[in-house]
């Protein structure tokens, strides 16, 4: 067996969870529009594994939070401009795509970093949450997650769990004076990688503990939830096509609200104090 045989094989035998979202976050960034989706493990391991599939699995177990995603990107970005309040968003596919997507637009013209993931739960994002946001020296990070974590991503996550990971990344970012936007999770009522899990009512008790511990940080609660949310907790078809990915329509809606939450905080000291 070769090694990267033996890698596939490590990672079916072993890994127990459902691949990422998307094949990779190198494959997110080289195209204009979204990456297809890998078939999850959930069930009987592909007959077959294309090029892609192989390459992500094998990136899985070599480098499981994705550092070498932007290790470049980061050492060629130059340090914010004088004056100039670098933003990070920092996320999963749904900020990945954001701008790279085909009829999305990433905030022209504004001082803002992407450094989303496809894929990614808060327990890889918390790992790599050092390189990807605090070395870039911005004023504020927007943080959007939780949602592959719910969907199984990287294997069982309960919400105590989740939460523990926004705790991390919040006090890591006061800690070093980043004003803080958590982000609701966004509306869905099934993910079409693994059906059947319900999402909905733990989409909402996650986003209920994030306005809260925002509120007992100082950081700011940006809602998209309210705002794209249907009426069985998930998302209109015309706002996102598969149900849990924004269309350009989607993101034409949360682009305000994230600006708008992005100047309260840069407005108000207290979001960007560490609290005891």
């Amino acid at each position: 067996m070769t090694f990267p045989s033996v890698l596939i094989a490590a990672f079916v035998l072993f890994a127990g969870v459902a691949s990422p979202l998307y094949a990779t976050g190198q494959a997110a960034a080289s195209t204009s529009a979204v990456p297809v989706a890998i078939n999850p493990l959930y069930t009987m391991p592909p007959a077959s594994l294309t090029a892609e599939q192989a390459a992500s699995m094998q990136q899985q177990l070599l480098d499981w939070p994705q550092l070498a995603r932007y290790r470049d990107d980061n050492a060629q970005l130059p340090a914010p401009a004088p004056g100039a309040a670098r933003v990070v968003f920092f996320g999963d596919s749904i900020t990945d795509a954001w701008g790279r997507a085909e009829g999305t637009r990433f905030f022209p013209g504004k001082p803002y970093v992407n450094r989303g993931i496809s894929g990614q739960t808060t327990a890889q994002m918390l790992l790599r949450f050092r390189q990807d946001v605090i070395a870039l020296r911005p004023a504020a990070v927007v943080v959007l997650a939780g949602t592959n974590d719910i969907a199984g991503n990287t294997g069982l996550a309960t919400l105590p769990m989740i939460e523990d990971n926004f705790r991390s990344m919040t006090e890591l970012a006061q800690a070093n004076h980043i004003r803080v936007i958590l982000a609701s999770v966004l509306p869905v009522s099934d993910y079409p990688w693994h059906p059947g899990l319900q999402p909905a009512d733990k989409v909402r008790a996650l986003n209920a503990w994030i306005k809260a511990y925002a509120s007992s940080r100082g950081a700011t609660y940006l809602d998209y939830y309210g705002a794209l949310a249907n009426a069985q907790g998930g998302m209109d078809f015309r706002l996102a096509s598969d149900g849990v990915h924004p269309t350009p329509e989607g993101y034409a809606i949360m682009a305000p609200l994230a600006q708008q939450a992005i100047e309260r905080a840069l407005a108000n000291p207290r979001t960007g104090r560490s609290r005891q």
